[in-house]
């Protein structure tokens, strides 16, 4: 395709980026670490893709080579890939969800166990490239650990998807010196709490569906969203179950203040992408659900869903603060939207 005639050539430059980025962290590599580095790219059905697909957002193995089993120079290399894969201010927040590891080692009294020498650890965040980058086959990458998971993925030479994007921070806030607080999250949740608050009576009692907060993202670490009759129970026996249909009010009853603020809390989920990568949302398309209080400091979950769009935030856990951040593409998640077309026109019957 001639460069001029793309439809998104910030896509295209993006996956530029990733390929070189990801090429020169393998190269960066021994042996023993590109074994656990790289898996082959994304084939439907094969152990590779499964591992593809498998994704968390608690501490625990998330697939990769971890920062802390990499020399400063192979870190550094790392953290420029994943860096080609968001914004300014999504690299800032990851890095920043990364530290508060060390402020949850104090705060839990440095916890030893769990099978590893230190149990909150900002070394364990795993790094693993799908496929050769850069070539002509489809090929991504996952960056996972503690509350962070990034899938992206690249088809014919193009960023394709960069879903699911899971975001969360333990403590949701901290002190700071001066009187200050760290809160990673905290402009997102004072958006959507803002937005809420703001309806009158009517518009207030159809978008807040309960007033207790699930316990966790109804969504979970799934592989795919519910579709047709499926439905995916609450995490607190189905109270605020996930259904294709979107539940709560929608976005075309909100006033002119409404949909500002409602423009702003999608694009603090989606400005976590690089500019010009994700296809434009319309916001007036959305539906609002929350559950829990409306106020600040007390535990709560809101929902943003309509087409091609599921976001879900909680903070419930540690008495609402410990917030969960989950941004999805019901038929894009993955790239498998991407895949199947890839493969329909490369690699027809």
């Amino acid at each position: 395709m001639d460069p001029a005639d793309d439809p998104q050539p910030a896509a295209a430059a993006v996956a530029g980026r990733m390929a070189a980025a990801a090429a020169a962290w393998l190269d960066a590599l021994d042996p023993q670490q590109r074994d656990l580095a790289q898996r082959p790219g994304p084939r439907a059905g094969t152990a590779a893709e499964r591992e593809r697909l498998r994704w968390h957002y608690v501490p625990t193995d998330h697939g990769g080579l971890p920062l802390g089993r990499q020399r400063p120079l192979q870190q550094s290399l790392a953290m420029e890939l994943v860096a080609t894969g968001l914004s300014t201010a999504g690299y800032v927040t990851v890095c920043t969800v990364i530290g508060l590891e060390n402020v949850l080692d104090r705060a839990e009294g440095f916890p030893r166990g769990g099978g590893r020498e230190r149990f909150r650890d900002p070394g364990l965040y795993y790094l693993r490239v799908f496929g050769e980058p850069g070539g002509t086959a489809p090929w991504g990458w996952r960056f996972g650990g503690h509350h962070v998971s990034l899938n992206d993925l690249v088809v014919d030479g193009r960023v394709r998807a960069v879903t699911p994007c899971f975001l969360g921070a333990n403590p949701a806030s901290a002190p700071l010196l001066g009187g200050g607080s760290l809160r990673p999250l905290g402009g997102t949740e004072d958006l959507a709490r803002d937005l809420v608050r703001s309806l009158p009576p009517d518009l207030r009692a159809r978008a807040v569906l309960l007033d207790r907060a699930p316990s966790d993202i109804v969504s979970g670490n799934r592989p795919r969203l519910p579709t047709g009759t499926e439905v995916a129970p609450g995490p607190d026996g189905g109270r605020l179950p996930l259904t294709e249909l979107p539940l709560g009010l929608p976005a075309g009853e909100l006033d002119a203040t409404g949909r500002e603020l409602l423009r702003s809390l999608l694009a603090a989920h989606l400005d976590r992408a690089p500019a010009g990568v994700v296809p434009p949302v319309d916001a007036d398309t959305l539906h609002l659900a929350w559950a829990g209080s409306t106020e600040p400091g007390q535990p709560h979950y809101f929902r943003l869903q309509g087409h091609r769009l599921l976001i879900e935030w909680d903070d419930t856990q540690q008495g609402g603060n410990h917030a969960h951040s989950v941004w999805r593409d019901p038929e894009a998640d993955f790239g498998l939207d991407a895949l199947a077309e890839h493969r329909a026109a490369h690699h027809p019957g």
